[in-house]
């Protein structure tokens, strides 16, 4: 009987990698659709809105990894932002000419020791406490950041961006782009697989009853370990790139509240039960943000996202994708 119920549960994990790998594909052909339709427009400001809509993707997911499929409301996305752009911005004066992807890998590595650091000091408060913890790790970090000369401090340091873009050729935000797309596909494909496993039924558990949960033989520290450090590192990641895209980087910009509010909210709006919400989050909140900051100002963006979240709090908790799933539901 043992046997059998090994064997199936290798028949089941077969079938799961089979689907993660068809996932994978599906996600590759899309984003370089995506891409091409973008490059089809020609537009120069195409590229920057799409970027920053990306971004959010990957931003809202890392967060919605512990936030949502754990439970642990994480307020310090800043500090992990402004680690992978600051870590960009040592390795832009050490060694120039290192690769992007090479610096994403880096500033995602110390995001992740950041994390994993954080997590074993301050996963054991729960509720509240931890995010109050998270928010003063944020607030820790931006003033290291400030005091420190070597990244330009207070002053902020300058990131030469190259004018032709690596291999494809264009101008190099086509680059940025499209290497943010690439890690949209690595942080969606993460996210799905966590959720389809029985790591993702262990942040459930977590969510759902942590005590009950540790009373029944879940590892809940080992995992929420895992879920900060994943958290953290797809966090860092998404900030690597962004010395390159603005150009000038200060405390200000690296640790701008848009970004914390906006990677909690997309994932609230959009829905934080599954993979999905995030991105839908990204791409209504993401996109009527870049709408507004070309027809009205971007110092409305915080106020938008703002009453969005207040609005889908109090109407629908479950958020956009959760509201259809009930509706999709009724109908049958």
């Amino acid at each position: 009987m043992a046997y059998l119920a090994a064997k199936g549960a290798d028949k089941q994990a077969a079938v799961a990698g089979l689907g993660n790998v068809a996932f994978i594909l599906v996600l590759c052909v899309a984003a370089a659709a995506i891409f091409g339709a973008t490059r089809w427009i020609g537009n120069s400001y195409a590229f920057f809105a799409a970027y920053v809509v990306v971004q959010y993707i990957v931003l809202g997911t890392a967060w919605n990894i512990l936030g949502g499929y754990t439970g642990y409301v994480n307020f310090g996305i800043t500090a992990f932002f402004a680690i992978g752009a600051y870590s960009s911005v040592v390795l832009y004066k050490l060694t120039p000419w290192l690769p992007l992807p090479v610096m994403i890998a880096v500033g995602g590595a110390a995001a992740a020791l950041v994390g994993l650091g954080t997590g074993y000091l301050t996963l054991r408060l729960r509720g509240v406490f931890f995010s109050i913890a998270t928010l003063a790790l944020a607030v820790v970090v931006q003033t290291l950041i400030t005091n420190w000369d070597f990244v330009g401090g207070a002053r902020g340091a300058y990131v030469l961006r190259p004018k032709l873009a690596p291999l494809i050729g264009g101008e190099y935000i086509q680059y940025l782009y499209l290497v943010m797309l690439g890690l949209c596909v690595v942080v969606l494909a993460t996210a799905r697989a966590i959720e389809r496993s029985a790591l993702g039924y262990g942040f459930a558990a977590i969510r759902d009853d942590e005590a009950a949960a540790e009373a029944a033989g879940v590892p809940t520290l080992r995992l929420k370990l895992i879920a900060t450090t994943l958290s953290g590192a797809f966090m860092g990641m998404a900030g690597a790139p962004l010395p390159y895209y603005v150009a000038y980087l200060d405390p200000a910009s690296g640790f701008s509240l848009n970004y914390a509010v906006n990677a909690i909210a997309m994932p609230l709006i959009g829905g934080t039960a599954n993979w999905v919400g995030p991105i839908v989050g990204a791409v209504v909140v993401g996109g009527l943000q870049q709408y507004v900051s070309v027809t009205i100002s971007s110092a409305v963006n915080v106020l938008i996202t703002g009453l969005l979240l207040v609005l889908f709090v109090i109407l629908a908790p479950q958020g956009i994708v959760g509201v259809a799933q009930k509706w999709l539901r009724r109908r049958r």
